[in-house]
């Protein structure tokens, strides 16, 4: 990961963290990232390795170097970064990010604790965005595995 590079002082600017898996980008991750960007300065969006993703759920059908070049496309992203850390503690110290941005079907679960317990500590800010429902890429998943047959896999 890279710190951010930005005009102006640094220090006045609000710097915000939106990781995610990214995977089968979808409107969902679009909502995220416009919201994300319109409370902060500087966004920056930590895309999960594959390993990393894995342990979250499902591995990526879209390979890293592909979610990384999608999520840098989008206007509201000032930086994409490939996120391998295993703790929300660890990126940042390596980003310095100000306020960290999931979205709010976290808010209650052991990640969402866990990541408030880690940043909190240093003063991040926790922001729970609105969830697009009836979207996600488990969803999306499922939709493919239907069209395709139970004997291929999306």
């Amino acid at each position: 990961m890279t710190i951010p590079h930005m005009a102006g002082d640094p220090a006045s600017r609000i710097i915000g963290y939106a990781p995610g898996v990214f995977d089968l980008f979808h409107v969902g991750h679009l909502n995220l990232l416009r919201q994300a960007r319109s409370h902060c300065d500087h966004l920056v969006a930590g895309v999960f390795v594959d390993e990393v993703a894995a342990r979250k759920g499902n591995p990526p059908v879209v390979p890293l170097h592909e979610r990384l070049e999608i999520v840098r496309s989008v206007k509201y992203v000032d930086e994409a970064v490939a996120d391998a850390t295993p703790g929300m503690m660890e990126a940042w110290r390596q980003i310095g990010f100000h306020r960290l941005f999931t979205g709010e079907d976290s808010q209650g679960t052991s990640d969402g604790a866990q990541w408030q317990r880690e940043v909190g500590g240093v003063g991040v800010e926790v922001v729970y965005l609105p969830y697009t429902t009836d979207v996600s890429s488990t969803t999306l998943r499922r939709k493919l595995q239907l069209l395709l047959g139970p004997d291929e896999t999306p």
